[in-house]
């Protein structure tokens, strides 16, 4: 017995380092993914010698050959588990300006992140710097067209939907997804062999600040005009042709290579009444965020497979339980209510304070309605106002006069009413421990309108003064606009006759946008007949004068599409982009 255990322990010593040895080389196998050349050789179009494909991270090693990296590849990732499978893949497209793929980390993120959600992801390096005497992204549109075909020929080998391929892309990376998206009918190089019989669309683009997509800065630098001027616009390489598909766009309210090519695209998609998001995020500069809201738009649209059945908000938000006490007071001292009319409701408001003060701002809510009715108990109050109060914020409802007035325009009343109850909170903010100076507004529809009022016209009189208090100012210090309508000339009154997508859509004149205007938060469903438009030019002005605002539109989603929502999407989580903008606002 002591000779065979001898003799085993020997055995045990000497495969002890072939083992080691062994799963070293399982690990790094593990992560040797495959690369798969996408020309064939001397078939490439476009061949100059001073261009190659490789990742930085590559290019940038001692031992790299260029000679070696000449041919745009794939390079295929580990496939998803078994038992998340959604029969998609998605392509994985790095920035770099044309000059180079440099997103590595982006990538990998990318990767880990959608293999997660049952995708087969795959690395599309193409070939850079950027080509000589011919466009910035010629080289890589044509590799990128052969990619997707050859993305297309492995979908039964690898087990995904040959109709189910996205591409996500950052920057140029941005550019030439959107390209791919948009453009998949316009050849970029003559066939080359049977693979080029099929064909090179793609279901769906993820887009994290698209560059060089306006005239300002098509050539391949920042937009030197930042995207604004009469003569600026979207470029026209980009065909929006029968096969263009579902986009969502993340874009930083800073970026140099300008979010009004964002808009712009957003605009085009609108028009063809393609469903697309578009989120654009203030202060922010040239950059790759919200990764989470496209995950939302993809389970959105269905790409993660089949959707949960909505659930009620009223339901999820049923609970004053944060809340410690409720005040009501009205807005008016009796007889002194100007414009009075019979038919009309009376205005007042509600403090709501929550058990746990953890910041001193104030938040004023109020519903929508058409300027017909309204009330501080609904879905688009109640939820907000509980959410707040969970995240220790004081909240004010207000209920305004409606229906609306005979012989006046149709917010005049609740106008009148908005300012004065702003009055009211400053005037009793430091009584209750809170800033005078910290008073946001929000409101849905109608109400979004009557926001858009009280941020952009505050120093314009609504009423005659009729007491001491009214010396106070009115202006706020931020506003949240949920689908607000009748902010457009082409919905003055109903539904966008042109969906606010035409130039002839300016925003009404109500709107001063006078020296107190601030900063707002914008959520609009894109298929809201209160289009979606009224918010992104509402945007697009505020950017114009300098103030970053934030914006965020919901594919697919209608009007009051916060009412019953599906998990998992931006009409789900909307309130946390509240309480996001909010953080931002107070810091």
């Amino acid at each position: 017995m002591m000779v065979l255990h001898s003799t085993n322990m020997k055995k045990r010593n000497w495969l002890r380092p072939v083992l080691l040895l062994l799963l070293v080389c399982s690990a790094l196998n593990a992560q040797a993914w495959e690369r798969e050349l996408i020309w064939p050789k001397g078939k490439m179009p476009d061949t100059q010698g001073h261009q190659i494909a490789a990742m930085t991270d590559e290019a940038g090693g001692a031992k790299f050959k260029a000679d070696k990296h000449r041919v745009a590849y794939l390079e295929w990732f580990d496939a998803p588990a078994k038992d998340v499978p959604t029969q998609g893949c998605m392509i994985l497209i790095s920035g770099g300006g044309y000059f180079n793929c440099c997103d590595v980390g982006l990538i990998k993120l990318w990767r880990e992140r959608f293999t997660a959600l049952g995708f087969q992801c795959v690395n599309f390096v193409y070939r850079t710097p950027r080509p000589v005497g011919l466009p910035i992204y010629q080289t890589a549109w044509e590799d990128g067209q052969r990619a997707v075909r050859m993305v297309r020929s492995e979908a039964q080998k690898r087990g995904f939907d040959p109709e189910k391929i996205g591409v996500i892309g950052m920057s140029a990376g941005s550019h030439l997804a959107l390209l791919l998206a948009t453009s998949s009918q316009t050849p970029a190089y003559a066939p080359v062999d049977e693979l080029d019989a099929l064909p090179c669309h793609v279901n769906w683009a993820l887009l994290n600040a698209p560059a060089y997509v306006t005239t300002d800065g098509e050539t391949g630098t920042p937009a030197t005009r930042q995207g604004y001027g009469t003569d600026v616009r979207l470029s026209d390489i980009f065909k929006f042709d029968e096969k263009t598909c579902p986009i969502s766009l993340q874009h930083g309210g800073n970026d140099p290579y300008t979010p009004n090519g964002s808009t712009l695209i957003y605009r085009e998609l609108r028009k063809r009444k393609i469903p697309a998001e578009l989120h654009l995020y203030p202060g922010k500069g040239h950059g790759a965020f919200g990764l989470e809201r496209t995950v939302e738009f993809m389970r959105q649209m269905g790409f993660l497979g089949a959707v949960e059945s909505e659930v009620e908000i009223m339901q999820r938000y049923a609970s004053d339980d944060a809340r410690r006490e409720k005040l009501t007071e009205d807005v008016w001292p009796e007889g002194k209510m100007p414009d009075t009319q019979e038919h009309q409701c009376k205005p007042y408001i509600e403090w709501h304070f929550p058990k746990e003060l953890k910041t001193n701002a104030i938040q004023i809510i109020y519903s929508g309605g058409s300027y017909e009715g309204n009330g501080p108990d609904g879905f688009e109050v109640a939820p907000a106002r509980r959410y707040l109060n969970e995240r220790g914020m004081t909240v004010v409802t207000m209920r305004y006069r409606t229906p609306r007035p005979h012989g006046l325009a149709k917010h005049t009343t609740a106008w009148q009413d908005l300012q004065r109850a702003i009055r009211i909170v400053r005037s009793k903010a430091a009584t209750y421990g809170l800033d005078p100076n910290k008073i946001g507004i929000m409101g849905s529809s109608a109400g979004g309108h009557l926001t858009l009022m009280g941020v952009t016209s505050s120093l314009h009189q609504a009423y005659n003064p009729i007491d001491d208090l009214d010396k106070l100012p009115c202006n706020v210090q931020w506003g949240i606009g949920i689908y607000p309508a009748y902010a457009l000339t082409d919905g003055s009154n109903e539904h966008n006759t042109t969906g606010g997508n035409e130039d002839s859509a300016v925003l009404v004149p109500e709107f001063s946008f006078d020296l107190k205007t601030v900063p707002m938060l914008f959520v609009h469903g894109d298929a809201d007949g209160w289009a979606a438009m009224n918010s992104v030019k509402t945007w697009e002005k505020m950017r114009a004068m300098g103030i970053q605002s934030e914006l965020h539109t919901l594919a697919t989603r209608n009007h009051c599409f916060q009412r019953t929502a599906l998990p998992g999407t931006g009409s789900y989580t909307y309130l946390d982009r509240i309480g996001e903008f909010l953080e931002y606002i107070l810091k």
